[in-house]
């Protein structure tokens, strides 16, 4: 466990001078419009590294690739009336998960959702069904333009209810209770960020709760390409129903206006196994 958090102190510490670097490389921009330049896509520009916009260009900026419409950026906001959808499947453990997640912008701090998941068994034992419909929210505490570090942080929260009988994973059991809290800053070409989240399991026959903290860093490359590499550390209170994990996570993506495909690989030391997945976005 230690060698795991000493490289990631030492990647952070590396992945933070590279983006102090994009900032300065990523906030110029040119202004001579009588050659190719003039049909040059406009470089990303993270809020904190410009005040060009106006508020309303703040809250809802028109250039293509801006933090609006990054969707898998870890500290991704919805913007005010625009819906997002993002359809998922995922491999692991002999079983195949299926979601539908659809979230709402109430206003420039506040988003909600609901999460529909269901589990294929294909090991045999049967534990099929839909294993939960999840229902949370985001509020934003802070946006990192009135503090002199640029952080942003968020309070998660959320319920999970109505899991399958037959569905008895933990994180899939209904009666499923979460609260979280996400920090950390957002550059030009990279997010730093990181998310701690308590969740309690209660049902019929068990209860328990598990920590998970998750660091991560997200890199966008102008001006189609995403990538991201986090740890998730989880922490159970009840290691027979649900074993302490850390799971590698790796995630490349393509962008086409708002609208990411997105395909992930995912491994846990534990265990040795693999999780493989992939994701559609789309924000209207």
């Amino acid at each position: 466990m230690k060698k795991y958090l000493f490289f990631l102190m030492v990647a952070f510490g590396v992945f933070n001078a590279y983006a102090e670097g994009v900032v300065l490389s990523d906030s110029y921009v040119a202004d001579d419009t009588s050659s190719d330049v003039a049909t040059t896509e406009e470089p990303f520009v993270a809020p904190q590294t410009s005040n060009n916009y106006s508020e309303s260009e703040q809250i809802r900026p028109a250039v293509k690739n801006t933090l609006f419409n990054d969707l898998s950026d870890p500290l991704f906001m919805i913007a005010d009336d625009h819906f997002l959808t993002d359809s998922y499947i995922n491999s692991y453990d002999e079983k195949l998960r299926f979601g539908q997640y659809v979230g709402y912008g109430i206003n420039r701090n506040l988003s909600i959702h609901a999460n529909m998941l269901y589990q294929w068994d294909l090991s045999g034992h049967h534990e099929n069904g839909f294993s939960s419909t999840e229902f949370g929210g985001i509020y934003r505490m802070s946006n990192g333009l009135n503090n002199s570090a640029h952080i942003i942080s968020d309070a998660l929260f959320g319920l999970k209810l109505w899991g399958s009988s037959r569905v008895r994973t933990p994180e899939y059991a209904d009666s499923t209770y979460y609260a979280g809290i996400r920090f950390g800053r957002q550059y030009a070409g990279v997010t730093l960020a990181g998310t701690i989240k308590s969740t309690w399991v209660f049902d019929d026959t068990r209860g328990l709760s598990y920590l998970d903290f998750a660091p991560e860093a997200y890199f966008r490359f102008q001006y189609d390409w995403r990538a991201g590499i986090g740890f998730d550390i989880r922490k159970s209170t009840n290691t027979h129903l649900l074993k302490n994990q850390e799971w590698l996570n790796l995630k490349l993506l393509r962008q086409y206006g708002n609208t990411q495909y997105v395909g992930h690989v995912d491994y846990e030391f534990e265990d040795n196994e693999f999780q493989f997945g992939a994701d559609l976005k789309i924000l209207f």
